[in-house]
């Protein structure tokens, strides 16, 4: 390509990379978009829970049509960070101006309690990979016992539910709640799959237990209850008989193992609630319990990966507190709070930015208005003489020794993948193994 352009790499195809990808390629830019997985999609691809067909596949056809975008190029398989394929320091040499990082929060976000390390105790990021076949997620092998502790209080801990009862069909799910039952974060529309299974009398029983601490605070115990059972109008069919109820005002403080390494229980500090700016805390009284469980599974939120190469604070990456290119008021350039410098050539979007917030739309606004702020950079740039993504880069992608894929490729893969699901009768189908994708992609061209 002659025409002189500005080049980014995007990093990561979950929805916010591939919306910035869009963004910055209709407003100029040519955009290599790496992805660490085969399939574009991130979380939408594989968060979702997997029943939710008519979700994804709507999800998976704009993903495409984005791709066909002009000016973008994807490179599936293939790594970007430290100890990846590639570093952010080659796409700099590769003749890349800018670089969006769309990476999502792949770290693991733990409470660091003792027993942390013992057999069945998993964190719900890796759960989730695993029923909704990421590879290598979706072959490792998880062992939950009849007795699951999840701790959270949100949409995926309800997830984690819907999965230990209706696949797993273990005996009983508890889920720890560190506050009240009126701090609950869970949508009514996620509870509907999951409400048959509450054992109601257990809700109730716990409800009266912390009642006193809710109306200290001017909490109305009742009305807690109501919103909690608001989806019992809809609850869906349930094809077990797990029991599923609530441990509120609990913290987890320690895991408690037996002789053979494995969980046998979840040891537990009563909170109490105080108001602090109007939004209810907890706090703990010192009171400690121990609760019988078989594993124990932490739906806590994620954290980026540390490892990647950007200074991190927190579960993010760090961010300039003074942006020179604010979209909305928020920061998305790179910043090294050690030397107090902009990383002036890298951006972060989506959870990379702000962790386990919001899913599809809030990722894709994000990736937009973070491909705002590299575009305000880029205009401080001349633009390039030559295609970052030509030569140089093709020859840096042969070198890696394994294949690369291409919008074409996912194309293919769909395909396959819809004709496998029609001959087996069911709604989708889904390639579990990397080497199964590769193989059918390969086998056609």
């Amino acid at each position: 390509m002659s025409e002189e352009r500005h080049f980014v790499a995007v990093v990561g195809a979950g929805p916010a990379g591939i919306y910035a990808a869009r963004e910055l390629a209709r407003n100029g830019a040519q955009v290599a978009l790496f992805n660490r997985d085969i399939k574009p999609g991130g979380l939408a691809e594989y968060g979702i829970y997997p029943e939710k067909h008519l979700m994804k596949q709507g999800l998976r056809a704009q993903f495409q049509q984005v791709l066909e975008t002009p000016g973008i190029q994807y490179y599936g398989n293939v790594s970007v960070g430290k100890q990846g394929d590639l570093t952010l320091e080659e796409l700099r040499a590769l003749g890349f101006q800018a670089i969006l990082v769309c990476a999502g929060a792949q770290g693991t976000k733990w409470l660091g309690l003792p027993g942390e390390e013992l057999k069945q105790v998993y964190h719900a990021k890796d759960i989730v990979y695993h029923y909704n076949q990421l590879p290598p997620y979706s072959k490792a092998n998880y062992t939950f016992g009849s007795r699951v502790a999840v701790v959270g209080a949100g949409n995926v801990m309800l997830d984690i539910a819907r999965f230990l009862i209706q696949k797993v069909q273990v005996q009983e799910v508890i889920a720890i709640v560190r506050r009240g039952p009126a701090e609950v974060k869970f949508d009514k529309k996620e509870m509907e799959y999951v409400i048959r299974n509450l054992d109601q009398r257990a809700l109730d029983d716990d409800i009266q237990r912390v009642s006193g601490v809710m109306q200290a605070i001017g909490q109305d115990p009742q009305t807690a209850r109501a919103n909690i059972l608001e989806a019992l109008p809809k609850a869906q069919p349930s094809n077990s008989a797990t029991r599923f109820y609530f441990d509120f005002l609990a913290s987890p403080t320690r895991i408690i193992g037996n002789d053979c390494g494995a969980v046998s229980g979840l040891e537990v500090e009563d909170n109490q609630l105080s108001l602090r700016n109007g939004e209810a805390k907890a706090t703990g009284t010192g009171l400690r319990r121990v609760i019988p469980a078989d594993s124990v599974i932490f739906a806590i939120g994620d954290k980026v990966d540390e490892t990647f190469g950007l200074p991190v604070i927190g579960a993010e990456f760090a961010k300039n507190p003074s942006p020179r290119y604010p979209v909305d008021g928020n920061s998305y350039e790179s910043y090294d709070p050690h030397t107090a410098s902009v990383i002036k050539d890298v951006f972060v979007a989506g959870w990379s930015r702000q962790a386990s917030t919001g899913l599809v739309g809030y990722a894709r606004k994000d990736g937009i208005s973070g491909a705002k702020a590299v575009l305000q950079y880029l205009q401080t740039l001349p633009p390039a003489p030559a295609a970052a993504d030509d030569a140089a880069l093709l020859a840096r992608l042969r070198a890696l020794g394994k294949p690369i894929i291409h919008q074409a490729h996912i194309r293919s893969l769909a395909e396959l993948e819809a004709q496998e699901a029609r001959h087996r009768g069911v709604e989708s189908f889904k390639f579990s193994a990397n080497e199964q994708m590769l193989e059918k992609i390969m086998s056609i061209g």
